[in-house]
């Protein structure tokens, strides 16, 4: 059997855009991407700490370095530059895996700097 968990989680990013003209998705800078080994088009959970809004959608590489996490398309509606949010990815692991299974979590700073 196997079990669905958390692989991966970005917590407390500051929203630095919202961008209602894209087609959709998350936009996350590449070097927070890698710290999590979070990838291109992976379906992810976003919970908005500051509004209570949760969706789902999936990530596009931000600019290297920029510390961005833009909002894009019907994303755009809910939050708003300067808004904390929770980026989670899941996996699936099988029950015998469990027992050894740790997931990525990065925090971030104010600024969107890793703190772990």
């Amino acid at each position: 059997m196997y079990r669905c968990m958390l692989r991966a989680k970005i917590h407390m990013a500051k929203v630095t855009e919202a961008n209602i003209n894209y087609s959709g998705s998350l936009s996350v800078d590449e070097d927070l991407m890698d710290l999590t080994g979070m990838v291109a088009y992976e379906k992810i959970m976003v919970s908005n700490v500051t509004n209570g809004e949760r969706f789902e959608t999936y990530l596009i590489p931000g600019e290297r370095g920029s510390r961005q996490i833009c909002l894009n398309g019907a994303a755009a509606r809910k939050g708003v530059a300067g808004d904390r949010v929770i980026i989670f990815s899941f996996c699936y692991v099988k029950e015998e895996d469990i027992k050894d299974y740790q997931p990525k979590i990065v925090v971030l700073s104010e600024e969107n700097r890793p703190l772990t």
